[in-house]
């Protein structure tokens, strides 16, 4: 006869192995995931000479560039001016971004009609269409139309992140109960206030993931500021970065890895603060029924 006490003991032995080894798996490709950052990190406090000759080293003895390296990459790259329009570009983008694919979704979900489906498709197709198809055209249209400031670029961010904003907000709105919106429009709410005052704390859990989402791709673009932006006047930080490189390719590695760290400490943290609420934002924004 079989021991069912046996078997059940090899299962239980044989699962928590399995746990181990994915541990051990997953914190393996975590330290490789971690490591580039690291690497940043201690050749910002390297001088600039033992960069190319020791990435790897620890920056001792005269190795150790104190924090010359910060000094000179915040006065070549005007770093405090580069972060002012990335804050400003980033929370506007953000705000006006889910303020309206909100709205929008909230129509698209409530409204049943070939203009809410086409609208609904148009947003799901933005995420389909590469932005180097569009984005000569998008240069001539922006510089067209004034849109290369800090406000004028929010409007091009919004078309841009329009796409997942709908599809996350427009989920979420599906399965939620239109009864309550009812009651509210029976006692005289008109649809300003019912969105503001019962549609929008419903859904909060969605505001956040997609904030979240949102923010880390607008702090850390490049390509798109670099294309609308008058550079000459506003800088946003990946492009500052990028102006750190000198004649005949010539970079001063020193500044650049203290920029970085600079440029990616503030969205690390909003990260890790904010990380909670992504999982449970996501799985609220999907779609049901």
């Amino acid at each position: 006869m079989m021991n069912p006490t046996g078997t059940g003991g090899r299962l239980m032995a044989g699962k928590r192995l399995l746990n181990a080894f994915l541990t051990v798996l997953f914190s393996a490709v975590s330290i490789l995931y971690l490591y580039p950052l690291l690497v940043i990190l201690i050749n910002s406090f390297k001088v600039k000479a033992y960069i190319s000759r020791a990435p790897f080293a620890l920056p001792l003895d005269k190795m150790f560039a104190a924090d010359a390296n910060y000094a000179n990459g915040i006065a070549k790259t005007n770093f405090f001016d580069a972060l002012k329009w990335s804050f400003v570009i980033t929370v506007l983008s953000v705000f006006v971004i889910l303020l309206c694919t909100s709205m929008c979704a909230w129509f698209i979900s409530r409204v049943h009609n070939r203009w809410s489906r086409a609208i609904y498709f148009l947003c799901i197709f933005s995420m389909v269409v590469p932005f180097q198809m569009v984005m000569f055209t998008l240069s001539k249209t922006a510089n067209t139309l004034g849109l290369t400031t800090p406000i004028g670029i929010v409007v091009v961010y919004l078309g841009f992140g329009a796409g997942l904003a709908v599809f996350m907000f427009s989920g979420f709105m599906r399965s939620s109960p239109i009864s309550i919106e009812e009651s509210a429009m029976i006692d005289g709410c008109e649809p300003v206030r019912t969105f503001f005052s019962i549609v929008l704390p419903i859904l909060q859990p969605t505001y956040i993931s997609t904030g979240i989402l949102e923010t880390m791709w607008i702090w850390n673009d490049y390509l798109l500021p670099y294309l609308v932006l008058d550079i000459k006047r506003y800088k946003t930080i990946p492009i500052a970065v990028q102006y750190l490189k000198g004649g005949y390719g010539s970079v001063d590695m020193g500044a650049m890895m203290a920029t970085l760290v600079m440029a990616i400490v503030p969205i690390i943290l909003f990260y890790l603060f904010s990380q909670k609420y992504i999982v449970s934002g996501v799985m609220a924004g999907a779609v049901k029924g």
